[in-house]
């Protein structure tokens, strides 16, 4: 796969991609041990976007899969407790074989096991959001998880199609790929009606488009269309385009950049908007920053607020909180997330971003709200 092939189709404007692979792609069913040969073609597409400067998340699944062979649990339905002890073991395996898949190219690999509560609990959503950003921005290659040796039934995903999506819209990704077993969505189960026919895209998720998914495959996966769906509504929430492609074949991910077959839903705002329309809809906000004409003036070309221009912090508020943004006059101008608690926002107010660090003992974030988490009025 070329540079120019990345840029001229259908994933050019790409700059931010969560792959999502499944079980039945990765582990071979009759031996339960990873698709080494496979994964070797995954890695070198995977390394030809890094190259290209494409920041990649990967979610994987597999990690059952291959655990229960390990443990030996493969006669029957797993209990909730073998599954998680089957997890904890597949996952030294799968991150094992992705951290020599990649090394070849020189390419680091961060595991990372999120629950259904780490993506909706705002505070663990931030945390998470902040570890894959550094990551990304150095150079690493995250492979994610649903943390199976921890979570119930009452606080799973179920499937990782969903968790992908999740993933995509907690770090602004525009861009979701499903690796699956089929290669897009059909307005019938095409291995039931011979005159089904693949949608090449998709603007909106209607009653009708719904109707079209069918059962999920026997064999390893947890899904099925109908989970791609909740994942597709996700992520065009979110404001991420998301492709459904056929993952079986080697490279997958350079195919799809040559114009391989695949159904495409493509939403209508793009992550920043997305996340500024949230910001902005939001009714209830937690507290007040009052700021200084410099400020103000700057804020109105597009920077991000700074401790340095805030003159007084009214209300109590906790980090990744939405506040609203004053002038001295007391008309609200903006309202952003604050990347600091109200107290330490206390703390740092007037100062410059380099006191941060002797002012707080932690080195935190240079802006109280970032542009990107900024919306103006």
């Amino acid at each position: 796969m070329t540079d120019d092939t990345l840029n001229r189709g259908p994933l050019g404007e790409a700059r931010r991609i969560v792959v999502k692979i499944g079980s039945a792609l990765l582990v071979e069913e009759s031996t339960g041990r990873v698709h080494a040969a496979w994964l070797d073609t995954l890695a070198e597409d995977l390394a030809a976007w890094h190259r290209a400067g494409r920041e990649i998340i990967v979610v994987s699944s597999g990690a059952v899969a291959v655990g229960r062979r390990r443990l030996g649990l493969t006669a029957r339905r797993l209990r909730l407790e073998e599954k998680q002890a089957a997890a904890a073991t597949g996952q030294i395996q799968l991150a094992h074989a992705y951290q020599n898949a990649l090394a070849r190219f020189e390419i680091g690999v961060a595991q990372i096991l999120l629950s259904l509560t780490d993506t909706e609990e705002r505070r663990r959503h931030l945390n998470a959001r902040s570890t894959l950003e550094t990551l990304l921005g150095l150079g690493v290659i995250p492979v994610i998880n649903e943390n199976d040796t921890i979570a119930t039934d009452e606080i799973r995903f179920g499937d990782n199609d969903r968790l992908a999506a999740r993933v995509a819209q907690m770090i602004s990704a525009d861009t979701l790929i499903l690796l699956s077993d089929i290669d897009g969505l059909y307005t019938a189960d095409p291995r039931r009606d011979a005159t089904a026919r693949r949608l090449e895209e998709v603007s909106e998720i209607t009653a009708e488009i719904e109707a079209m998914a069918g059962d999920a495959p026997a064999g390893y996966s947890a899904g099925g269309m109908v989970t791609k769906l909740i994942a597709a509504k996700i992520a065009m929430q979110a404001g991420c385009r998301m492709a459904i492609t056929d993952g079986k074949p080697p490279h997958a991910l350079a195919r799809l950049a040559s114009g391989a077959a695949a159904t495409w839903f493509r939403p209508r705002a793009t992550p920043t908007r997305a996340r500024k329309q949230w910001i902005g809809g939001v009714l209830q906000t937690e507290g007040r920053l009052v700021v200084d004409e410099g400020a103000e003036q700057a804020l109105g070309h597009g920077s991000s607020l700074l401790p340095a221009g805030i003159l007084a912090i009214e209300g109590e508020f906790e980090r990744g909180d939405v506040v609203v943004i004053v002038n001295r006059a007391g008309r609200i101008i903006g309202r952003g997330l604050s990347a600091y608690n109200a107290g330490d926002a206390r703390r740092i107010m007037g100062h410059k971003s380099r006191e941060i660090e002797e002012l707080l003992g932690y080195r935190g974030r240079e802006e109280v709200i970032h542009r990107d988490d900024l919306v103006m009025q």
